[in-house]
């Protein structure tokens, strides 16, 4: 089977670098479904869960936005944040979900709405994705 090679990267270090045999990413337009040999594109990237794929397993990343890029050679994620299962707090993400929950709860004065709803969408796309951690076989690489 054909693989394409995928860089996920942020600003502060590269997350993953390997030959993949497919990857389901969260596309402002919608889910993206990308297998080797797919047309070049750019778009931006939603907060969400970027699936990959290879030799039969796959593994999820929590992902807080950013952009991805398809090259005829490799698919390029630059990502604002990115976390793989393993990296995942599941207690600190516990907390930020329930801060979030608090704040819009009480709709305090002054409070920026947004900011506190992307928290929250933060925190459960994290959980969302540690919770895959007991289901699902991770493939190791850098």
């Amino acid at each position: 089977m054909a693989t394409t090679k995928l860089d996920i990267v942020t600003a502060e270090r590269v997350v993953f670098s390997d030959d993949v045999d497919e990857v389901i990413a969260p596309g402002a337009e919608g889910q993206l479904g990308l297998l080797p040999h797919h047309a070049p594109l750019m778009t931006m990237l939603l907060p969400g869960e970027l699936l990959v794929k290879k030799g039969g397993e796959e593994f999820y990343l929590a992902i807080s936005g950013g952009f991805l890029e398809v090259r005829p050679d490799r698919i390029i994620v630059l990502a604002d944040a990115a976390e793989r299962v393993e990296e995942i707090d599941i207690a600190r993400a516990e907390e930020a979900k329930r801060r979030a929950e608090e704040l819009l709860s009480e709709r305090a004065p002054g409070l920026d709405m947004a900011r506190a709803e992307a928290a929250l969408r933060r925190s459960l796309i994290r959980l969302r994705v540690a919770e895959r951690r007991r289901r699902k076989p991770r493939i190791q690489s850098t």
